[in-house]
């Protein structure tokens, strides 16, 4: 038999609904259209499977042969198209999902069709119960790893990482491949990092997920960051703040021009802080417009712009493209290099609300950041209403928590009483043996006034200013770690690894 042979083709997908595509995929046969003519798509190394499958249905198509990475290109598509719908119903048949996490490691032990290919039942079976029991222990993110020997699944959970389970060398690569196909990514392509996002409807929740697949020395890593929907965005008292930030920090969102900077490290919930500042401001008269990268609370009421740096839409090119849309108030989701915090300072000045945030560890630091970014000295005073520095700290189990003494070393280092008794976190089934459940936000308001103008003005450093408005009663950080532990919200442990001594 001799067969047309094709070198480097990009074939579109035949979906034919009266064929059963899962089993001709399962047989290596695709089908496709070559010059209008109908055709099925083979390759060489699994022409005899294929040509057995053929035989057995009722198809009178001519066939051709393509090389592998043509038809690897193929295929995926094909994958694309088939597992499109897989997560419509997610959750409203409880046959589809593991609920218990004991039942997922007898599951994983006991199925022997795991290791059949990554859009076995088994596997979706498997990925789903992997997102359902995150949500249900209130993770941020999922990691997947690929060790030597074995895979490794591990949420994040209030900021910390917890081992969920093990996997199976040759299951994590399709767990992967599967994670892959919902998120449209390419699952023949492990040499490069891939971005995606997926969307999931959970138990009649709409839930979007942001995946990163990055290639690594024993195989790929998935890390999947669960965002938010509006309906999820919290409001600043349901973060912890206390009532004296959030009145001032409403105060400083009822000005009409300015800039407001929300600080802090990675993690701290600086971009959930933004959101609620947004939702509390946002009325049908204002027109809100962000840059974000990447859009983590998907808003129904503001305008959102994704960074698309492949394309050339920066910060700073997105803020420029904003300024001619007749925008209120301006998001910018991180004021990264001195273009975009330049634009930004001078939307400000021009009439604009302007939200953005920076890398620095306190409220203060924000002015030498900005001097550091090359912005002028007149500029920052004149449009900077005011700086919150945040961190979340764990909140300890209610149900677990026990109460001791700190050694007379630790009470005078932290600066607490030596004769109070602190709580320690202890571990049970309620905070999943992690002696914490929930977290708190912190903060300092750092609110340039006209005192401040005068200090900048007179060339006072980040130190002195910082000395100046602690004598004036701002509450730092370290003062607000020291309040939650002599609550016996948190307990010293966290108050350190969260900045107490930072001062």
């Amino acid at each position: 038999m001799h067969f047309p042979r094709l070198q480097d083709v990009n074939l579109e997908p035949l979906w034919e609904e009266e064929l059963n595509h899962k089993l001709a995929i399962k047989h290596s046969l695709l089908f496709s259209e070559i010059n209008g003519v109908k055709t099925c798509i083979v390759e060489e190394e699994t022409l005899g499977e294929a040509l057995n499958y053929f035989s057995k249905i009722d198809l009178h198509y001519p066939v051709s042969i393509v090389d592998e990475e043509s038809f690897q290109r193929l295929k995926n598509k094909f994958l694309e198209i088939q597992t499109g719908s897989d997560f419509e119903d997610m959750g409203t048949t409880s046959d589809e999902l593991i609920e218990v996490e004991s039942d997922l490691l007898e599951f994983i032990r006991n199925s022997q069709d795991l290791l059949s290919s990554e859009d076995s039942a088994p596997i979706i079976k498997l990925v789903n119960s992997l997102f359902f029991q995150a949500l249900q222990k209130g993770a941020s993110d999922i990691h997947i790893e690929s060790n030597e020997r074995k895979g490794e699944v591990r949420f994040r959970i209030d900021g910390a990482l917890k081992k969920h389970l093990d996997l199976d060398k040759s299951i994590t690569s399709l767990v992967i491949n599967r994670i892959k196909v919902i998120s449209n990514l390419d699952i023949s392509e492990k040499r490069v990092p891939q971005d995606g996002r997926t969307q999931l409807s959970i138990s009649g929740k709409n839930i979007d997920v942001r995946v990163s697949i990055l290639p690594t020395y024993h195989g790929e890593r998935v890390v999947m960051r669960i965002l938010a929907q509006s309906e999820h965005i919290p409001t600043l008292e349901s973060l912890g703040f206390k009532p004296d930030i959030t009145e001032a920090l409403y105060k400083l969102l009822q000005h009409a021009h300015g800039m407001i900077l929300v600080t802090g490290p990675t993690g701290s919930g600086k971009s959930t802080t933004l959101h609620a500042c947004l939702q509390h401001v946002s009325t049908p008269d204002k027109n809100i417009i962000t840059v974000e990268d990447p859009v983590e609370y998907n808003a129904d009421n503001i305008s959102q712009i994704q960074v698309n740096t492949k394309v050339g839409l920066t910060f700073s090119a997105g803020l420029r493209s904003i300024l001619r849309q007749d925008p209120d108030i301006i998001m910018i989701g991180e004021m990264r290099d001195q273009e975009t915090a330049e634009i930004g300072l001078r939307s400000a000045l021009t009439g604009h609300l302007l939200l953005s945030t920076l890398h620095t560890n306190d409220a203060t630091s924000a002015l030498s950041r900005l001097m550091d970014m090359g912005i002028e000295n007149f500029l920052i005073s004149s449009t900077l209403l005011g700086v919150l520095a945040q961190r979340l700290a764990r909140k300890l189990c209610v149900e677990c928590k026990r109460a001791d003494y700190l050694s007379p070393a630790l009470a005078t280092e932290a600066k607490v009483p030596k004769d109070k008794l602190f709580f320690h976190p202890v571990g049970c089934k309620h905070c999943d043996f992690t002696g914490y459940k929930g977290r708190q936000a912190i903060g300092e308001l750092f609110i340039i006034d006209d005192d401040v103008k005068e200090m900048m003005k007179s060339g006072s450093n980040d130190f002195q200013v910082r000395e100046a408005m602690k004598k004036r009663g701002m509450d730092t950080i370290s003062d607000k770690l020291r309040e939650l532990m002599m609550e016996g919200t948190t307990s010293y442990e966290e108050a350190v690894r969260v900045g107490l001594m930072d001062g």
